[in-house]
């Protein structure tokens, strides 16, 4: 992460980034001040960026896929996943989330939220603009990567927001295969960033939150938006 101090205002890591994805939740929790997230506040305030990601955490008897966002000066917000990989038993190892979180960072205002999150487009819903960053963190297989692919794309155009989704690479340990596909799309659904599938890799964008409010105001298409509530 050093290579990025001076550089960089927000570094974004993977799901689970300190274990890989995993459903031995009880054995790997940990509290929000263990060892991962306070290790990563440390770089976030050596190197002077934020940096997002999510761990297994613990509290209050139950566990959580646990999306973080740790700022430079020492800021710690959490969002717990709110949907729960069914077909992979994580709603059995894991509690479910209810509350979206909108970070205010650097004049922005981003949001968070992890893997499987990415299929429910009601949940990401940009609701008069609340937020102008969306991020995804995630361990998606390849054999998903169209829906990966498509997705990110798709929450960018209907959000009007920049969309950031990082996955990881490599073979965990149920032999499940990830060959990446990080990316970061405008509100446009240009796919901005041409990254290796396959290997790690770190890349750098600058994304232009004024060309973004401009785009808003010539393509207003959220005022036009159906209105619903959502219940938890």
């Amino acid at each position: 992460m050093g290579k990025l101090s001076g550089t960089t205002d927000l570094v974004v890591l993977p799901e689970m980034c300190a274990t890989g994805f995993s459903m031995k939740s009880r054995a790997l929790a940990e509290s929000v001040s263990g060892n991962t997230i306070t290790t990563l506040k440390k770089q976030a305030a050596q190197h002077q960026f934020a940096i997002a990601g999510s761990f297994i955490a613990t509290e209050n008897n139950a566990c959580y896929n646990r999306g973080f966002f740790l700022t430079p000066q020492g800021e710690t917000f959490f969002y717990d996943k709110r949907h729960l990989f069914r077909p992979g038993g994580e709603s059995e190892c894991f509690s479910s989330g209810n509350r979206k979180v909108v970070i205010p960072y650097c004049g922005w205002n981003i949001c968070v939220m992890v893997c499987y999150d990415l299929r429910f487009p009601v949940w990401s819903r940009n609701v008069n603009n609340e937020y102008d960053l969306l991020v995804y963190v995630a361990n998606w297989p390849s054999p998903r990567r169209l829906v990966w692919d498509t997705l990110l794309q798709a929450r960018a155009i209907e959000n009007l927001s920049y969309v950031c989704g990082v996955n990881r690479v490599g073979t965990d340990g149920n032999i499940l295969h990830y060959n990446g596909g990080s990316a970061v799309y405008s509100p446009k659904g240009e796919k901005l960033t041409a990254i290796p599938d396959g290997k790690e890799h770190v890349e750098t964008i600058s994304l232009d939150l004024s060309s973004l409010r401009a785009f808003r105001e010539r393509f207003p298409v959220w005022k036009d938006a159906d209105s619903f509530d959502l219940l938890s």
